[in-house]
């Protein structure tokens, strides 16, 4: 069974950048596709991005498009989004999650969570 940890959240002005890791254990991470999800106060949880287990396709959350980059790293073990150009509304508790197959949006899909690390985005 895979173990996911997110580490990379903080506070953040508006227009800066943070980059967020999801360390997996667990030798079969390469064959896994993984998506992060965030939850802000009071809302549900929602799909942000998601990458297959090679790395070469990707999907993105239209108000995330073109400021987030997903990425892996196979031989770490770590999968990566880098956000840029934050806006207060970005402000949430961010997930990595990885299920078997090819990555989808939907949260039910998945089947394996990390704890979550929180990103906040002052105005």
């Amino acid at each position: 069974q895979v173990q996911l940890v997110e580490s990379g959240g903080g506070l953040v002005q508006a227009g800066g950048s943070l980059r967020l890791s999801c360390a997996a254990s667990g030798r079969t991470f390469g064959s896994y596709a993984m998506g992060w999800f965030r939850q802000a106060p009071g809302k549900e949880r929602v799909f942000v991005a998601a990458i297959n287990w090679s790395g070469g396709r990707s999907d993105y959350a239209d108000p995330v498009k073109g400021r987030f980059t997903i990425s892996r790293d196979n031989a770490k073990n770590t999968a990566y989004l880098q956000m840029n150009s934050l806006k207060p509304e970005d402000t949430a508790v961010y997930y990595c999650a990885v299920r078997s197959y090819y990555y989808t949006r939907l949260l039910r899909d998945y089947d394996v969570w990390g704890q979550g690390t929180q990103v906040t985005v002052s105005s």
